[in-house]
């Protein structure tokens, strides 16, 4: 029998190299495609060191308690309408509302408010905010038509982006210009926001008549047959259907802060519903004061001039 070698005399095998034949990493997959680890990579590097300004607006959109029903569904209109907004239950309308309402904003993660305010369930104002170092405005709205009292023809996708047009008397005046900016930061859709759509199928037209913001909502209609296409940059054949809604903003103040501060601007021109109403009442006093007076003055010219007796009063009576 042969001797057992030891186990240090035992040669150790040498290592065989595996061949680097592994299968190759599996590319990402994207929305869009295939996409290789490489490219991704630079992509995102050609993201960061690119500053490219985002716009990250978000809108708290809110209404205080013992809202009109009109109101409210005015309301509901404008959230369809604002895809970026974020709706919230009702706030009491006290004097303490505006650091009730900045808490909401930060909490919610918001920049801008959109506060609609009712009195004695007639007058609705609604507080447009920046938050939270302001500027913030307080408008009177009147002349309210919501889409459902309306029933217009025009429609347009819900959640696309509008084209926001403004008339020539918003660059006359300092308050106009800030109002302008004011609406064109919350009227406008965020580019690329994850509950818009990326088109442009209506626009929002605001327009100063007498003092007054009007808002009007129009549909970019354009014919769908094959053979009307529209060549890039012909509008004749597009138009406008209105779809709604419809109200009218009347400026009080702008405040420096957000809901309150210092005042910035307060318009000459206004005059509160509860005035207006006031007056309403003494007109409709002075005419019942006018019929009473005409009363009195018939009764002193009867008495003053009394009637002569008539000799044929008592012909067709029978004698007794």
């Amino acid at each position: 029998m042969g001797k057992k070698r030891k186990h240090s005399e035992t040669e150790a095998p040498a290592a065989v190299k595996k061949s680097d034949e592994s299968a190759p990493e599996r590319p990402k997959r994207t929305l869009l495609g295939w996409k290789d680890k490489n490219e991704v990579a630079e992509e995102s590097k050609d993201t960061s060191s690119s500053t490219v300004f985002r716009n990250k607006e978000r809108v708290l959109v809110t209404c205080s308690r013992r809202i009109n029903y009109r109101y409210r569904h005015l309301m509901l209109n404008i959230v369809s309408l604002l895809p970026h907004c974020k709706k919230d239950s009702k706030v009491e309308a006290k004097s303490s509302k505006g650091a009730t309402l900045n808490e909401l904003v930060e909490l919610k993660g918001s920049s801008s408010c959109l506060f609609f305010e009712c009195r004695k369930h007639k007058d609705l104002y609604l507080w447009m905010v920046k938050s939270p170092g302001g500027p913030s405005v307080k408008f009177l709205v009147n002349a309210v038509h919501t889409m459902e009292e309306l029933k217009l023809t025009g429609n347009h996708l819900k959640g696309s982006r509008p084209l926001l047009t403004f008339s020539s008397n918003f660059d006359k005046d300092v308050h106009w210009k800030l109002l302008k900016e004011m609406l064109t930061q919350i009227f406008g859709i965020p580019k690329e926001h994850r509950k818009s759509k990326p088109y442009h199928d209506h626009v929002f037209v605001f327009s100063i008549v007498d003092d007054h913001i009007w808002f009007r909502n129009y549909q970019i209609s354009v014919p769908h047959n094959e053979s009307d296409k529209i060549a890039r940059g012909g509008l004749d054949k597009m138009t406008l259907i209105e779809v709604g809604p419809r109200f009218c903003l009347n400026p009080i103040k702008i405040f420096g802060g957000s809901f309150g501060g210092p005042t910035l601007y307060e318009n000459p021109f206004y005059v509160s519903p509860n005035q207006i109403r006031a007056l309403e009442k003494r007109n409709k006093a002075g005419k019942f004061a006018k019929k009473i007076k005409a009363k009195t003055r018939r009764k002193m010219h009867e008495l003053s001039n009394p009637l002569e007796p008539d000799e044929f009063a008592d012909m067709w009576k029978d004698d007794e």
